[in-house]
């Protein structure tokens, strides 16, 4: 678990706002019992922050532009895909996929999401792996 926002920053029942944890973009989510969520602040397809998005009564944050719905508890699509605006155009190139969820917790004065620190690390080291770079040739010798 890493520090995300101060509890002080939890948004009010039935909105949201963004924080960051371990280098990652996360959205604070809260709904009108008042359960707080931690959910990635990027929508697919196009990345725009979930955070601007409105908490809805039945347990979903709804993409601010786009229109998708998003499960406050999996991250899962809810509902259509895209369905408003230009998102029937955009929607229709892309696979539905849904938005990674956190756990959290409330320690000291920080509201604190359990993230993968190495995450980045890990992901840039297997990507460069056999790929041509300052390590060298793909095969391990090097120029």
């Amino acid at each position: 678990y890493v520090p995300c926002i101060p509890l002080s920053e939890l948004p009010k029942p039935g909105s949201a706002t963004s924080g960051i944890a371990g280098g990652l973009a996360i959205c604070i989510a809260v709904d009108k019992k008042g359960s707080v969520y931690a959910l990635g602040d990027k929508c697919p397809p196009v990345n725009q922050p979930l955070s601007f998005g409105k908490v809805n009564p039945d347990g979903t944050i709804q993409d601010p532009v786009l229109g998708t719905k998003f499960s406050l508890k999996t991250g899962d699509v809810v509902g259509a895909w895209c369905p408003s605006g230009i998102g029937k155009l955009l929607g229709g190139a892309f696979t539905p996929s849904g938005v990674p969820t956190y756990p959290v917790r409330q320690r000291g004065g920080s509201l604190e999401v359990q993230v993968d620190v190495n995450y980045k690390a890990n992901f840039e080291k297997s990507y460069w792996t056999g790929v041509l770079d300052a390590q060298g040739k793909s095969d391990g010798t090097y120029y």
